[in-house]
């Protein structure tokens, strides 16, 4: 089955340089936010190639074929979640990147989950959120300013 993996960062806010050995983490583009941890494996004018380390993300899976609303639906639930809707009640930091899985007809939202948390995270209420440990992944970054639209993601996949 094929599928995509869009990683933004919160409002693909700024346009993004390379992470090179010899710089500090994290990088300017994760905006002051925390984000998770990868080693940059190759970088060209047109891409990174990265390696993300296994963590644990918070989840919502949106159907439908428009991956704006998709992706606007997802990032609601998951606002809630970190904003205290959650069995403990707490809030929990924003991080970045926002994952977003597309394959047919259905579409996967994610947070990153804040290193403090990643042992134990709040148990969502909504039964439709949920924690989901992602494996260590190799991703394909193209970067660009601005907020991306779907057309965005067609043009830099």
């Amino acid at each position: 089955m094929l599928s995509l993996l869009i990683v933004t960062t919160l409002a693909s806010l700024a346009a993004t340089s390379p992470v090179l050995p010899n710089q500090t983490w994290p990088p300017s583009f994760c905006n002051k936010l925390e984000c998770p941890k990868y080693t940059m494996v190759k970088s060209t004018a047109d891409y990174e190639e990265r390696t993300y380390d296994a963590a644990k993300w918070t989840s919502t899976m949106v159907s439908g074929t428009d991956l704006d609303k998709a992706s606007s639906a997802g990032f609601r639930k998951l606002f809630n979640y970190i904003s205290g809707e959650n069995k403990e009640k707490v809030k929990v930091n924003m991080t970045a990147p926002v994952l977003t899985m597309v394959e047919p007809g259905q579409f996967t939202v994610s947070f990153f989950v804040p290193f403090a948390d990643q042992a134990n995270p709040p148990e969502p209420t909504d039964p439709t959120v949920f924690t989901n440990p992602l494996a260590q992944m190799s991703a394909f970054v193209s970067s660009f300013p601005g907020f991306a639209s779907g057309q965005d993601w067609i043009e830099h996949s």
